[in-house]
């Protein structure tokens, strides 16, 4: 790696890396945002999304973002427009992600070096977040088209990070990589309510092992994209 790496480029590495960016989601105000992070980071993810719909979201950016000092990278989801941007800044946020493309959050996150994961689905949307310069593009939901559809995306966008979201299970988890996945991401994926209730905290860091590990065999197999 070059000593003169930059910060956005670290934080792309370190995501690729692992090639899984799991998320917080929750309808109500944790007690303690540390619990969840902490889950995380011990089942392998080096970077973690909290979803702004979460009550509390930049106070819990802050908090886990002080707490591990640069070795756990914060992005908040749902991100839909500058100013919501501009405070994810200030409490410590290094990624910006939204469900579809907008150009004034791309532009703020260009502006202070923040990588922006752009939401899109067809080609149409993908070129322009691309265009816009998103660092990746999240194709959402990406159980719609599958793994399938997300190979034709890569064929005629091959430089393109794609970021699958919303319906990754581990059955289909590895399909995605092997498509020309950069990570895959989810909320529900790993943060189901009833696993947590019946196993504990520790099942999100079994769920997020689990992820990292498939992915890592998933790119021990990489096929050619036509």
């Amino acid at each position: 790696m070059r000593s003169d790496i930059t910060k956005k480029e670290k934080i792309m590495a370190d995501l690729k890396a692992t090639g899984v960016l799991p998320c917080i989601k929750l309808h109500e105000k944790p007690r303690d945002w540390i619990t969840y992070a902490k889950a995380m980071y011990e089942g392998g993810a080096r970077a973690l999304e909290i979803t702004m719909t979460t009550p509390g979201a930049l106070e819990g950016i802050e908090a886990i973002s002080s707490y591990f000092g640069g070795k756990m990278h914060v992005a908040a989801g749902t991100v839909l427009d500058a100013a919501t941007a501009r405070e994810v800044f200030l409490h410590g946020g290094e990624i910006l992600v939204n469900p579809c493309v907008i150009e004034e959050v791309i532009d703020l996150g260009s502006r202070y070096q923040m990588p922006v994961f752009s939401g899109a689905f067809t080609a149409t949307e993908c070129f322009q977040a691309m265009r816009l310069g998103a660092a990746a593009v999240k194709i959402f939901p990406g159980a719609l088209g599958g793994a399938a559809y997300m190979t034709n995306l890569k064929m005629v966008f091959p430089e393109a990070n794609l970021i699958p979201s919303g319906g990754i299970t581990p059955e289909n988890c590895g399909d995605f990589i092997k498509a020309g996945a950069f990570a895959v991401s989810g909320a529900r994926t790993f943060m189901n309510f009833e696993k947590i209730q019946k196993e504990g905290i520790s099942w999100i860091t079994e769920q997020v092992r689990t992820f990292v590990g498939l992915v890592g065999e998933a790119k021990k197999e990489l096929p050619d994209i036509p």
